[in-house]
């Protein structure tokens, strides 16, 4: 019988794991073309009408992705539920975030029952799945970190921290207490933390949310991060608004900006590294609940905050 000589095996063993070694010049390929992180809004008339269902913000196409998602590492969804009704969720993700926009249910998952209305946020760890009902007609903003896992090739090993309900009362009042402390300050909002967290203070390991209040008539001057935000209106006023741009004047204004109106029920997307500022031109106060990957890259150090004194 025929045998190769054993350096032929060696060479084509050698050529196999070769095959798909790549190189770039460095100059070239250090800043590579990433798909494009857009300002785009989503509306409250999504979640207001049809079937109980989960509706997508579904970017997979512009980023680029095999799986949805909203943003790099997050996926967002409003999530309405008819009286009378439940649904089945079961992202397989780290950190979850349910933001009750109307009505009132529960959610039943490994750990328990939570009760919920409207204007109260909870969190899930990475629990197998959750059944939403609802008691009354009902619709939840839903952002969760799968696409993160997703990029990974990864699944969840463990639960970093137990489900958390913040209820509306509880946000009112300590938004209240911090705009009663501060007055006349400029920027007046809470973040929202888990204890298990002390050095990132966030929500979760990979997500960070604030519960902000724009005053009327304030003007709140750029400012800019690494993380995306996802931003929620909870409430707003007519000419209430974010204006975002890459660029800052001498004055410390945005060149060209984008105007992303607030509208209670509805979502804007605010990209990483862009400036962006909030008016409020209304006669009455409003609220922004931004949810951002910045759990994960404060982590990394990156965040890199800053505004214009």
């Amino acid at each position: 019988m025929f045998r190769q000589p054993i350096e032929h095996i060696q060479q084509a063993a050698a050529q196999q794991w070769e095959q798909q070694a790549q190189f770039k010049e460095y100059m070239s390929a250090v800043n590579p073309p990433m798909p494009k992180i857009d300002v785009l809004d989503f509306a409250h008339t999504l979640h207001e009408e049809g079937a109980t269902r989960v509706i997508q913000f579904d970017l997979s196409e512009r980023l680029q992705t095999s799986y949805p998602a909203t943003t790099p590492n997050l996926m967002a969804n409003f999530i309405r539920l008819c009286e009378g009704t439940s649904l089945r969720t079961d992202a397989k993700a780290t950190s979850q975030m349910f933001y009750v926009i109307r009505g009132q249910g529960r959610t039943q998952m490994q750990h328990g029952t939570i009760e919920w209305r409207e204007g109260d946020l909870f969190t899930l760890p990475a629990v197998p799945d959750a059944l939403h009902s609802a008691t009354q007609d009902a619709a939840l903003y839903w952002v969760h970190d799968a696409p993160l896992l997703h990029y990974l090739g990864a699944q969840p090993s463990e639960q970093r921290f137990s489900p958390v309900l913040y209820t509306k009362q509880r946000l009112l009042d300590e938004l209240g207490k911090v705009r009663a402390e501060g007055e006349g300050r400029n920027r007046t909002g809470v973040l929202l933390s888990h204890p298990n967290f002390p050095l990132t203070m966030t929500l979760t390991h990979t997500l960070w949310s604030l519960y902000n209040a724009l005053p009327k008539g304030v003007v709140q001057k750029p400012h800019r991060h690494n993380s995306i935000a996802i931003d929620y209106c909870v409430s707003a006023g007519a000419n209430t608004y974010t204006l975002i741009g890459k660029e800052l004047d001498d004055n410390g204004e945005i060149i060209n900006p984008i105007r992303a109106n607030w509208v209670a029920g509805s979502v804007f997307i605010t990209p990483p590294g862009w400036w962006h500022s909030h008016h409020n031109e209304s006669d009455e106060d409003a609220i922004v609940l931004p949810i951002q990957d910045a759990g994960l890259v404060m982590n990394m150090q990156i965040l890199d905050f800053q505004y214009v004194k």
